[in-house]
C-alpha cells in the first residue's frame, strides 16, 4: 500500500504535492549550479531525452516518509570543477529550492556523481568560424 502524501491543509481544501513535482524543481535547481554539465537518470532516460522528450526530474529520486523528504540525485560534473564543491552546492540548492518552493521539510540531499564531461569548451572566436563556413 502507498504511504499517504503529505497534505498541506487550508482553510478552502487540501493541497498535495506529487514526488514528480519534487523532483522537477530539484532538478532545475541543480542544474543551474556551475559545474553540473547534466542530471542523469541512467541509459534509459538519457536515450528517451535524446529522442526529443525532455525530463527534468531524470535521475533524481524523492521519498516521502513522515513529513520528510530525501532526495537522491546523479549528477555529471564538468572537468575542472572541483567534485566535492560542486556537489555540496547541489545539496545546499536543491534543499533550499524544494523547501522555499513546496514547503516540505529536506532531510538529506544525496548527490551521486556518475561521471565527469570532458567536453571542450567552445570558444566565441571557434564559433564565429563554424558560422562562417557553415554561410
Amino acid at each position: 500500500m502507498d504511504a499517504q502524501k503529505p497534505e498541506i491543509n487550508t482553510e478552502m481544501g487540501t493541497i498535495r504535492i506529487a514526488d514528480e513535482v519534487v523532483s522537477t524543481v530539484a532538478g532545475i535547481a541543480a542544474a543551474e549550479v556551475e559545474g553540473v554539465a547534466s542530471l542523469s537518470g541512467g541509459w534509459g532516460t538519457d536515450l528517451v531525452e535524446k529522442l526529443g522528450r525532455k525530463n527534468l526530474g531524470k535521475g533524481i529520486k524523492v521519498e516521502v516518509l513522515d513529513g520528510s523528504t530525501s532526495i537522491d540525485i546523479s549528477i555529471v560534473v564538468k572537468y575542472g570543477h572541483p567534485i566535492p564543491d560542486v556537489a555540496e552546492t547541489v545539496q545546499q540548492e536543491v534543499k533550499q529550492s524544494v523547501e522555499t518552493m513546496t514547503g516540505l521539510n529536506v532531510k538529506a540531499v544525496n548527490v551521486n556523481v556518475i561521471a565527469v564531461d570532458i567536453k571542450k569548451e567552445e570558444t566565441a572566436e571557434e564559433s564565429a568560424d563554424e558560422d562562417s563556413v557553415l554561410a
